[in-house]
């Protein structure tokens, strides 16, 4: 299957996935991770290439958002989420539903909150498929903010890219 096809077919599951906020779970903490007061489970790996333990009971299109979002994270700081986890988690912009921080020794501490939100793993891959299209990451951002901008809660505090 040809990668646009294949992202194509990932927007779809998530779009049916979707809901209109994002809840708790009763994910388990495990190999280090941690919980933050707003229940997110965080988990250190050594790099972006290693995903979290918490993805490896999740379905195959949560794990391949969490890899798209690690591919974009840069693209994703100039992308805001609007499931509402900037007032309810502290989020600053997309990248932070999937990762918390990218350390200056190449290690990740990465968040479940998008592993239970429909909104923020659809504004992930869609990102992610425009960047594959050449789009900048401004054009990107205007798409993301006119697709969102009604119905929706909050956007995060991101700034726009210049």
């Amino acid at each position: 299957m040809n990668k646009l096809r294949m992202f194509g077919s990932v927007a779809l599951a998530l779009a049916m996935f979707a809901v209109s906020a994002c809840g708790k779970s009763a994910a388990q903490d495990e190999h280090g991770a941690h919980r933050t007061a707003t229940g997110d489970i965080q988990e250190k790996t050594a790099s972006i290439q290693t995903l979290p333990s918490f993805l490896d009971k999740q379905r195959e299109e949560i794990r391949t958002a969490y890899r798209l979002a690690a591919q974009s994270a840069e693209l994703l700081r100039s992308i805001p989420c609007y499931c509402g986890c900037g007032e309810s988690a502290g989020h600053k912009s997309n990248e932070n539903c999937f990762i918390q921080e990218i350390k200056s020794d190449g290690s990740v501490v990465w968040d479940d909150h998008g592993t239970r939100c429909g909104v923020c793993m659809q504004i992930a891959v869609t990102s992610y498929q425009l960047k594959e299209q050449g789009k900048s990451a401004k054009e990107i951002r205007q798409i993301i903010d006119a697709t969102y901008k009604s119905g929706y809660a909050k956007p995060t505090p991101t700034p726009m890219p210049s």
